[in-house]
């Protein structure tokens, strides 16, 4: 017996271990599910399973297969959710695993795309101020930058929302990165994504990415870390074989929590599956000394450049001998 209700023997043993699994957790979130027979059921899904979704009534333990589910919505996706950390200007969390489906769906507002006179580029909404990030190539020697957000109409379709005006914080062309302020709408919120709070994903991890390539909006490819430590330059960038192209470039690289592990900026032009993003610590290393890179609007090319080092003087010729 479960709360009052008599269930059948097999079916008991595995309601008992789901909730001592969401008990074990903690608090699960709320979703709605839409099904195609029309009713709604609001309750958190214990399990998730490829053929069916197991939900907690409070005193019974539901299964639904996902053949009959018209519509899933996540409740509680506008708020951060309980492991969120907020810094001074981005948000951190360790997310529960998802789909790349699901997880599309729910960050797939937090990714705009960003146009300036000369071409363009992705980028993402790191907090609720507008905060955003991009590559420095994507804006480089520009000071006139806009951004299309995509914000989620009443019936779940994307609305294209254009916003010039959008101001230029912070700079740093070594690392690539760029951080930019997009004006408050008084009509749409900002939702942001969620920085992965640990760099340890792992050779062989699955990632996606969503962006704009070619100005292909809303694209998203999926692929693996191929390595996640190989050096150009004197820099490590995480290697992926998911599809990277032109207008990808300072696009979110995802896990599967939907946590933010890279920026998207290169790929190889000798070969397929060749991608490269920059790992989501130097990118908090660049937003939490962002005062050091701030933007002159009187220097579009704000930024240091070393000087070549001077060459060695050629030693004495040594004497000749007697």
């Amino acid at each position: 017996m479960l709360h009052g209700h008599m269930l059948p023997g097999g079916l008991l043993h595995q309601a008992l271990a789901l909730l001592l699994l969401a008990w074990a957790g903690g608090p699960v979130q709320k979703d709605l599910l839409e099904l195609k027979s029309g009713q709604k059921i609001e309750a958190p899904v214990l399990k998730e399973e490829a053929d069916a979704l197991f939900l907690d009534l409070g005193f019974d333990v539901l299964r639904v297969p996902t053949a009959s589910i018209s519509k899933r919505t996540h409740r509680g996706d506008a708020k951060p959710p309980a492991s969120a950390t907020e810094t001074d200007c981005f948000l951190t969390a360790r997310l529960p695993v998802r789909t790349v489906k699901e997880l599309a769906a729910t960050y797939g507002e937090g990714v705009v795309l960003v146009t300036t006179p000369a071409g363009l580029g992705s980028g993402f909404i790191i907090n609720t101020r507008g905060y955003c990030i991009t590559n420095y190539h994507v804006i480089e020697r520009e000071t006139r930058v806009a951004v299309t957000m995509f914000h989620r109409g009443s019936s779940g379709e994307f609305i294209r929302r254009r916003i010039d005006d959008v101001k230029i914080i912070a700079l740093n062309p070594f690392l690539d990165l760029a951080l930019l302020e997009i004006p408050k709408q008084s009509d749409i919120r900002f939702q942001p994504v969620y920085l992965a709070a640990e760099d340890d994903q792992k050779e062989g991890d699955e990632v996606f990415a969503i962006g704009n390539p070619l100005g292909l909006e809303r694209t998203v490819s999926r692929g693996i870390v191929s390595t996640r430590n190989r050096s150009f330059q004197g820099l490590v960038y995480i290697q992926t074989t998911t599809q990277i192209n032109p207008g990808n470039s300072g696009g979110p690289l995802f896990n599967t929590r939907g946590e933010v592990v890279g920026v998207t900026n290169m790929k190889s032009n000798f070969g397929e599956g060749l991608g490269f993003a920059i790992p989501v610590s130097y990118l908090k290393h660049f937003l939490a000394n962002r005062d050091s890179f701030a933007f002159d609007k009187n220097n579009p090319n704000t930024g240091y450049r070393y000087l070549d080092a001077p060459r060695r003087r050629n030693p004495d010729p040594p004497p000749k001998g007697l």
